[in-house]
């Protein structure tokens, strides 16, 4: 629950004791479901890497969630050094993911070379799931950095 929901049920509670009901008031407060938090991921652009006919790009994914991630599928927009988009989205899956756990991970961008990438924009999350199915809220909990030239940005 937001701060303001909060505030608005203590008043209501408040007044509901002062009519003698306070019982009913703090059976149903102590029930009320609690709104989780977005899962949080950490994706660090460690590298880039020439490769013979593209860029072979490293990334450091933290699962900082106590469960397994079986999907974690991410819409990455290049763009060149002068801002201009590279004319391709790339899709690509970083699951899986171990609870609470770093791992690296690959991607090669075809046809590119690492000179023309300026930046890496996460545009979009189109798949984010554990075990149970899946998780909302995914692109909200995601901190991006770089240790390259190259920026990613959300």
């Amino acid at each position: 629950m937001n701060t303001m929901s909060v505030k608005l049920i203590r008043k209501w509670a408040a007044r509901v004791q002062r009519a003698g009901i306070a019982s009913v008031v703090a059976a149903g407060l102590s029930s009320a479901p609690a709104l989780a938090d977005p899962p949080k991921f950490t994706i660090e652009l460690n590298k880039l890497e020439a490769q013979a006919k593209s860029c072979r790009a490293y990334f450091v994914v933290g699962n900082e969630n106590p469960v397994d991630y079986e999907g974690l599928k991410l819409v990455l927009v290049p763009f060149q050094p002068d801002g201009i988009v590279i004319s391709k989205l790339i899709s690509v899956n970083l699951a899986p993911l171990k609870a609470s756990k770093k791992t690296v991970k690959q991607l090669d961008f075809e046809s590119v070379s690492c000179d023309e990438i300026g930046s890496l924009l996460i545009n979009d999350v189109t798949e984010c799931k554990t075990a149970s199915g899946p998780v909302t809220d995914c692109l909200q909990g995601i901190v991006a950095s770089s240790l390259s030239k190259v920026q990613l940005l959300k």
